[in-house]
Order: structure tokens, then C-alpha cells, then sequence
């Protein structure tokens, strides 16, 4: 992985237990010296002073770190102060999203606010302070679950580009040709921006459809059949998620992935062991 950086995706945790373990998980992580760390937040900002402080905290332990800063439900004022906050501390890297719609969208009772799409958000980032900040979009290898085709998915990511992103992360996926795919559809569209591989480590099977459904990511039919078999053996269910990922992880590499992101869901074993393995000497 010498060539090619990796970053570890945190979220902020909601307890002062949940922020001492964190650290120590951090802890952990920063032996693999990542290229940063970055770190979520809820829908409609619900957790932006966590986002902030456990930004902070990252970057007092020497590391970089990159908050993600969604725009749903958000108005032109809230991210114009969020902004100033942010590069009052020195912060320099974004990740900028449209955020998750809140379960009342739709709804007379809610108000997306004053925008709609990723696309405004890094046009005000870059308006409002330049260069400043290198700011991360994302990316959707298995398109966007509420796209309304992959060429209007593919749109959406170019005008991401266009207002002004410097690179991207992808949602996660298990399915490396729908990566590769993916980058040379975005490079005939005309961007030329990194494109970075998001990589979830399966270490629960339950757990892991959750998430899948949420997003629309898709679980190769293989691999979700293997996972069902083992039952409630979590050991095998770990063992394996570490081959396919890893298998994973190499493929995109040798293939070119500038790098690799991984959504760790604030634990530190299986992305440990993952990076080991790719750092490990061939035989």
C-alpha cells in the first residue's frame, strides 16, 4: 500500500465512555499512520458539536482530521458559521454530503432548508472560503438508492466535481468490477479527480444487511448466502469477512484504486488485521 493512502471513517460517540473508547481505539488505529481520520454526523447536523469536538480531539493528538458537513435541512447562515468554526481551528479537509433526508421529508412539517444537493454545498465551501479546505464528495459505484438512473446518478457526481471537489469516496461495495466501472464512466464523463475505495470490514452479518438496506449497497448473493450458513458462529462470520474483504482490498489496489477508505464503525480488529494483511510480504 506504499503508493496508494488510506483514511479510517469514525463516528462522533454520544457518551463520555464512548469518547474514551474511541480514543483508545484511535490509539490503535494511528499505528497504520492513515493519511486522516474523518468523522460523521446524524442527519440534519444532529450531532455537528460531537463531529467538532471529536475533530478537535484528532487533531490535538497530531493527526489530520476531515468533519463531514452535510446540507439537508441546513440554511446558507448555519454553514457559513460552521465553516468559519471549522478553519478558525486549523481544520483544511471536508467531507462535503448532501446528508440523509429525515424521516419526515416529504411532509408538510419539514423544510429541506435552502438546499437540495451536494453540488450547492461545495459551490458555498469554495465561495465562501477558496481553496481553503480539500474537500471529499461521494461516490456511488452501485448508484445512488434514490438516483433515478445511473446516467442521473453519473450527473449528479459531475456537477459535485464541476462546483468544485477535490476528490472522492465511494459508498461501500463488495463487487470491485462495479468500482472499476464506475471510475471509467466518471473519467468518459470528463472528471479526473481520485476516487477512493470505501471498504466496510464484515464482522457482523446482521449488522451488515441493516446497513445495506439503508444505503443501497449490494451484498454479492455468494457472499450473503456464506454469511447466513455460519448461523450465529461469529468467529467464522469474522474469519470470512476478513478473506473476501481483503481479497477485496488487494484487487482494488492492484487495480489502481488511489486509496482506500475505511468506514470502521469505530472499531479498530478487523481493519487492524486487513491492513496487515496488505502490508504482509508476498509469498
Amino acid at each position: 500500500m506504499s503508493q496508494q493512502h488510506f483514511s479510517i471513517e469514525f463516528f462522533p460517540p454520544k457518551t463520555p465512555e464512548g469518547v474514551e473508547k474511541l480514543r483508545a481505539t484511535r490509539a490503535k488505529l494511528a499505528e497504520l499512520h492513515p493519511h486522516y481520520f474523518s468523522v460523521t454526523f446524524g442527519a440534519g447536523g444532529s450531532t455537528q458539536k460531537g463531529t467538532l469536538e471529536t475533530v478537535l480531539d484528532i487533531k490535538r493528538e497530531g493527526h489530520d482530521a476531515a468533519p463531514h458537513l452535510s446540507c439537508i435541512g441546513s440554511s446558507r447562515d448555519s454553514l457559513r458559521e460552521i465553516l468559519a468554526e471549522y478553519k478558525s481551528h486549523g481544520i483544511k479537509r471536508l467531507v462535503a454530503l448532501r446528508g440523509d433526508l429525515p424521516s419526515g421529508y416529504g411532509s408538510a412539517g419539514f423544510s429541506a432548508g435552502e438546499f437540495r444537493y451536494a453540488n450547492e454545498l461545495v459551490e458555498l465551501i469554495r465561495a465562501e472560503t477558496g481553496d481553503w479546505f480539500h474537500i471529499e464528495v461521494a461516490a456511488y459505484p452501485e448508484m445512488h438508492p434514490q438516483a433515478k438512473s445511473p446516467q442521473d446518478d453519473m450527473q449528479s457526481f459531475v456537477r459535485k466535481v464541476k462546483a468544485g471537489a477535490d476528490a472522492a469516496i465511494t459508498q461501500y461495495f463488495y463487487n470491485a468490477d462495479a468500482y472499476f466501472r464506475f471510475v471509467d464512466e466518471a473519467r468518459k464523463a470528463g472528471t479526473d479527480v481520485p476516487i477512493v475505495a470505501g471498504i466496510m470490514p464484515i464482522t457482523n452479518y446482521s449488522q451488515l444487511m441493516r446497513f445495506s438496506d439503508m444505503c443501497g449497497a449490494e451484498i454479492p448473493r455468494w457472499i450473503r448466502l456464506k454469511l447466513a450458513s455460519f448461523g450465529d458462529d461469529a468467529e467464522s462470520i469474522k474469519a470470512f469477512g476478513l478473506d473476501v474483504v481483503t481479497s477485496l482490498c488487494e484487487r482494488l489496489l492492484v487495480g489502481g484504486a488511489p486509496g482506500l477508505h475505511f468506514y470502521t464503525l469505530n472499531q479498530a480488529v478487523a481493519t487492524l488485521e486487513i491492513c496487515r494483511r496488505l502490508r504482509a510480504p508476498a509469498r
